[in-house]
């Protein structure tokens, strides 16, 4: 596809589904005549939200007695004025909303902001723009997010009440993707610094930035951790499919897992491809992993006619 083909997105279907590690069995729980991007699955295990044309969503999840997953109810978050969010946004682990990225209208740059369930008024996080949510820490106190500032794309952290930032990275180059493990000790991320995009890890202070991934043929984009802490999921494309500071939709790109933990010798596993779709921009930007580490939701697209 062209350029311009790859990112016109009128009329593309979106196909929400689950996968599970253990069969790699996979549940489509619905399919949608628009795009729609980036599940999050809720603490308790009950919910999906994701974003779609600008706004948030928030699906039941529905469980057979032989523990099989449908679709139920879906329903708008209220937002307010917040009506022009990204792919970017993270819940709550209190469960009162979310935290997300919204385009303001004054310069159409993304800012943080909450949103909540119960209607209340968003609030700002982030006056500085732009800024791209990614990761919130356990006790729900701290945001990790990339953000534009003097021209370079790092990773930053912010009290989520607002205050001031914290720089964590400064290798030049795009540094996107961060999210906190669920023990709050490491912030996993992407990073082109070493001239494809990898996979990385580093202590919430911004110390010990260590490469987790080193393909040469694949640049891999945000490396979900799972809340047992043993396994990571990411998506790659294709060296040949775009650049790698490059995060696009409509291109064939695979779901990668390995092992988030070190073996006898020191060294971590090569990751291995547990599923090849058509996707990209919106099929896994934030983590999606269930509550039991064994489901992870994901979108599939179907490029419009």
């Amino acid at each position: 596809m062209s350029p311009g083909d790859t990112w016109n997105r009128n009329g593309d279907k979106s196909i929400l589904q689950v996968f599970d590690i253990e069969t790699s069995r996979i549940t489509s729980l619905k399919r949608f005549d628009f795009v729609i991007e980036a599940p999050n699955w809720s603490a308790d295990g009950t919910y999906l939200t994701y974003n779609s044309n600008g706004r948030i969503y928030k699906m039941d999840l529905i469980r057979d007695s032989d523990g099989n997953l449908a679709a139920g109810k879906i329903e708008e978050v209220p937002s307010h004025y917040v009506n022009n969010c990204n792919n970017d946004h993270v819940l709550d682990p209190d469960g009162s909303g979310l935290y997300v990225s919204h385009h303001t209208k004054e310069d159409g740059l993304s800012r943080i902001y909450k949103i909540f369930f119960d209607g209340r008024m968003p609030q700002l996080v982030t006056p500085l723009a732009p800024s791209y949510l990614h990761g919130i820490s356990p006790d729900g106190k701290h945001l990790a997010y990339c953000a534009e500032r003097n021209g370079e794309y790092d990773i930053y952290t912010i009290p989520a009440e607002g205050g001031n930032e914290t720089q964590l990275t400064t290798a030049r180059g795009l540094n996107d993707g961060p999210e906190y493990d669920c023990k709050g000790e490491y912030i996993y991320f992407n990073s082109v610094r070493t001239g494809r995009m990898q996979a990385w890890r580093m202590k919430v202070d911004g110390s010990e930035q260590e490469q987790l991934t080193f393909d040469e043929h694949r640049n891999t984009w945000f490396p979900h951790i799972s809340p047992d802490l043993q396994k990571i999921v990411m998506v790659a494309y294709h060296e040949t499919d775009v650049r790698p500071g490059e995060h696009v939709p409509n291109k064939m790109v695979e779901l990668r897992l390995m092992s988030a933990n070190k073996s006898e010798n020191g060294t971590l596993d090569t990751p291995k491809t547990i599923l090849k779709l058509f996707g990209g921009q919106g099929t896994i930007n934030v983590n999606s992993w269930a509550p039991d580490s064994k489901h992870f939701a994901f979108v599939v697209y179907e490029k419009g006619r």
